[in-house]
């Protein structure tokens, strides 16, 4: 497998040089690494059904903050947003968070079998 693309053109993004599947595993990483996101993904888990209203009500954040968060986890699809009348129902993608577990252990699976000590 083959991480990297040989492009050479002076005006690509650095990121453009690597290829889809670690640009995927990337934005997931930078979704989930904010605990502001964890705890949304958290809590609609927890609550194990679709939430209507506003979600600030039920965490320690700012609706700004709260709507802040909700848009990087939905632009990765890894929550749905519906609006119905004046709420929106947010609602944790299953299928769309085990695809990128899946990817991720796929990704560490060669590295983690590797039998190298390191010393401190």
């Amino acid at each position: 497998m083959s991480y990297v693309c040989v492009i050479k053109h002076s005006s690509m993004i650095k990121k453009e040089i690597f290829d889809t599947e670690l640009q995927e595993l990337a934005s997931f990483a930078k979704a989930i690494s904010h605990p502001a996101r964890l705890a949304i993904l958290k809590y609609l888990s927890e609550t194990k059904t679709c939430i209507s209203g506003d979600i600030s009500d039920y965490l320690p954040l700012s609706r700004t903050t709260v709507s802040q968060h909700l848009t990087e986890l939905k632009k990765l699809g890894l929550i749905h947003g519906e609006i119905d009348g004046l709420k929106v129902n947010y609602c944790l993608c299953s299928s769309s968070i085990d695809d990128y577990l899946n990817k991720f252990d796929s990704f560490f699976e060669p590295i983690k079998s590797i039998e190298v000590t390191c010393s401190k």
